[in-house]
């Protein structure tokens, strides 16, 4: 038996103004999109912002359904949107604001597994990493520079 140690490096941001200026204001275009977010079962409001290689800013926020399954989160609309409207441009970055209507979110809400699959997808399909910036309603911001730092033992297409 062997144990494998997979290191996981973040940049932690004590709030959005010791951010660099172009992803401060990526992360202010995802805590607006999380205000028109579509929440009313969960109550929890998700908003996401990816900056694309030509410079086009695609937006996104949760989707919710009664049918629970059916709905989307903030991550997917956005990348799926980026995919549908600009095939083949990829994403450099994609910035994550959550927050509930119950209480304050002060932790940085990183995607679910479900967000980091599509994300590792864009992230084979451009052969190229994913910047990834997150944080609540207010407080620390995490930074990571690929999602493999999400989601170190990725499963892609070479499995297959």
């Amino acid at each position: 038996m062997r144990e494998i140690h997979v290191p996981l490096v973040f940049k932690a941001y004590q709030d959005l103004n010791e951010m660099a200026i172009q992803d401060k204001n990526l992360m202010l275009q995802a805590v607006e999109n999380r205000k028109k977010a579509y929440a009313p079962y969960s109550r929890f409001r998700v908003g996401a912002a990816l900056l694309l290689e030509n410079g086009e800013i695609v937006h996104g926020n949760n989707q919710e359904n009664a049918a629970y399954p059916s709905g989307l989160c903030a991550e997917r609309v956005a990348i799926f949107q980026a995919g549908a409207l600009y095939p083949g441009v990829k994403i450099l970055k994609i910035a994550i604001s959550a927050t509930s209507d119950d209480k304050v979110v002060q932790a940085p809400i990183p995607p679910c597994g479900g967000c980091r699959q599509s994300i590792a997808e864009y992230e084979g399909k451009q052969n190229a990493p994913i910047e990834i910036i997150f944080m609540g309603e207010e407080g620390e911001v995490f930074h990571s520079e690929s999602l493999k730092n999400l989601l170190p033992l990725v499963f892609d297409k070479n499995f297959l």
